[in-house]
């Protein structure tokens, strides 16, 4: 196995704040994880008490991606995908599903978390075929990511770009548009678009949850409702069943009747 390439920026030398809990470390937590701290078990559980139904969303929007990403290699032929804001390294990682169906796989993740860029060394590691890259880089600076990902990623071949639970982190909503349409603008023809996020509108439960934890001093996480999840894919092709609660997007035939969530998603092919 190689060693995965990473382009650790200032992050790398900030120091975890570990008295205030952290969103991509409550996730791991409600994931099974282990990369995470008391603060974080402390709002994860404060979060469960009040809606239990975050820890179906969270592993339900995890399968949503290992579906999605399978669908892109053994269907789509993809072999290059843009994962930004992946959170810790957790089971089946954009890598793992890509490139255990197909090896030659490259993927570059990018996230501005120093916890991430920690573990992403020590856990990321790609096939000897493929490349797996990490960027040390911010959602909201998406010429910087695109920089930083052509040392990795041929902007003349399809690419899928992952943009899982990352868009609710962007307070403004035409920003968070605007910042889908620079990144898809400079992907070729045949690429496609991965997102999924939190919906509003589907679950007033969820709903007071996400406000008091956004209202508690840690990182808000705004939910946006269909309408708006299913207008990032404006202009692009979408994949059927299109844009819906995350368990019903092509569930596994063996799996129990899928219950839908206050996750939204969809995966749609640039023209």
């Amino acid at each position: 196995m190689s060693d995965p390439v990473t382009n650790p920026g200032p992050a790398a030398h900030q120091k975890i704040d570990t008295s205030v809990p952290h969103s991509a470390r409550i996730w791991n937590y409600w994931l099974g994880g282990k990369d995470n701290y008391p603060v974080d078990e402390e709002a994860g559980d404060a979060y469960t008490a009040v809606f239990p139904g975050i820890v179906t969303i969270a592993r339900g929007s995890r399968a949503f991606l290992r579906r999605n990403i399978t669908y892109l290699v053994a269907e789509a032929g993809v072999r290059q995908f843009l994962d930004i804001g992946t959170g810790l390294p957790t089971a089946d990682n954009t890598h793992e599903v890509a490139q255990r169906i197909a090896p030659e796989s490259r993927i570059v993740y990018v996230d501005n978390d120093p916890m991430v860029l920690a573990h992403a060394r020590a856990l990321l590691y790609s096939t000897p075929e493929g490349a797996t890259a990490y960027i040390d880089s911010d959602v909201l600076d998406p010429d910087s990511v695109l920089r930083d990902a052509a040392r990795t990623l041929d902007f003349d071949r399809p690419i899928a770009l992952i943009l899982s639970n990352i868009l609710g982190h962007v307070a403004d909503y035409d920003q968070a548009r605007s910042i889908v349409t620079r990144l898809m603008d400079a992907l070729p023809s045949g690429s496609y678009l991965s997102v999924n996020d939190g919906s509003r509108g589907v679950d007033p439960g969820f709903e007071a949850a996400q406000d008091a934890y956004n209202e508690s001093g840690a990182v808000p996480y705004n939910l946006r409702t269909v309408d708006e999840i299913t207008a990032y894919f404006d202009g692009l092709e979408l994949v059927e069943p299109g844009v819906v609660s995350v368990p019903l997007w092509r569930p596994d035939a063996d799996s129990p009747a899928p219950e839908p969530v206050a996750e939204h998603g969809g995966l749609a092919r640039k023209p």
